[in-house]
């Protein structure tokens, strides 16, 4: 048999009550000439869920950009979908559910450590088995301080009728390449590298104790940083095995949007960032790299192609493999 397996950042999947829409919902029903007084009492803390962020509410994500992303992941039809950036598991279901038509009857996300509610997350076709989260894992450098800012999910993976694991997934999200603007640029990056290195070095070391040079797993997710830079290093290479790339050369489903310069030929990026008055950059962050065993098994490789410069719902594009089990 072969399976699908890939990764896509969700970009702030977060869900909140729209009461500017149930106001329109309401004074529709009303009539023109309607007139109506809505109160809203938060009187009771099991009723309703406020988040903020910096002193901001986090708003919902705009239902535009939800069904861009579902009709994304409902093309590409994979059995296994490694996500970040969704804000928890009661949103995970409700998007399987209301935008997916519960295509995945298998979810997970553990809430991790990102202030702003980013999580990663699986929906899958297939059964699920153990489940561990390393959101507490520390790297000796700075061991009274979490080193994962989200979390690296490892699930497993089994066939349809449980009797077999397929593989294990470990799911990351490692830091991301923003600098806070009241920071300076270039110590921020530095710092940023720095903790990315040591998520890595943090990577192959539960990876090597978790796995034997038989295992067939995958390491996926939204790494951002490209495949080549140092400090992604360190976990493409566990207990002396180099692992696989399997984004090298992707077939993509359609041509990128004309640009200048262009888009990379081989098709190996999913992510675009265009500084202000600088050339766009094409970057491969959300990458799959497989165990030596099973990359013996990988068939192809797949990235669903944006149509706008800017992303379909989300900044990021979807990757995918095939492999053979």
């Amino acid at each position: 048999m072969s399976i699908k397996v890939g990764t896509f950042n969700l970009n702030n999947l977060f869900s909140r009550f729209n009461f500017q829409g149930a106001v329109d919902a309401i004074q529709d029903t009303q009539g023109a000439a309607g007139s109506i007084t809505i109160r809203y009492e938060f009187t009771d803390p099991s009723s309703f869920r406020i988040r903020t962020f910096l002193g901001k509410l986090v708003k919902a994500k705009d239902i535009r950009d939800t069904e861009a992303i579902s009709n994304r992941i409902l093309t590409m039809d994979l059995d296994v979908l490694a996500v970040q950036e969704v804000e928890n598991i009661e949103i995970l279901k409700e998007f399987n559910r209301d935008n997916l038509g519960n295509i995945y009857p298998h979810q997970v996300l553990i809430e991790g450590n990102d202030p702003r509610f980013i999580d990663v997350g699986i929906l899958s076709k297939l059964p699920i088995g153990a489940v561990t989260s390393w959101q507490t894992a520390v790297h000796n450098d700075l061991p009274n301080q979490r080193v994962f800012g989200r979390d690296l999910l490892e699930v497993e993976i089994f066939n349809a009728a449980r009797t077999k694991k397929l593989l294990t997934l470990y799911n990351n999200h490692l830091k991301s390449q923003f600098v806070p603007f009241d920071e300076d640029p270039v110590q921020g990056k530095r710092n940023a590298d720095a903790r990315r290195k040591r998520q890595a070095e943090t990577i192959a070391r539960i990876v090597a104790s978790r796995t034997r040079p038989d295992s067939r797993y995958v390491l996926l997710g939204d790494f951002n940083d490209t495949p080549n830079a140092p400090t992604l290093a360190p976990m493409q290479s566990i207990e002396g095995a180099a692992l696989a790339n399997a984004l090298t050369n992707p077939t993509e489903t359609r041509p990128p949007k004309a640009d200048n310069p262009p888009a990379p030929l081989n098709g190996s990026w999913t992510h675009r960032f265009k500084p202000s008055g600088e050339p766009a950059r094409y970057e491969l962050f959300d990458q799959i790299w497989l165990s030596p065993k099973l990359a013996e098994r990988d068939r192809d490789a797949f990235i669903d192609r944006r149509t706008k410069h800017g992303g379909d719902g989300s900044d990021h594009d979807p990757a995918w493999i095939e492999i053979d089990i």
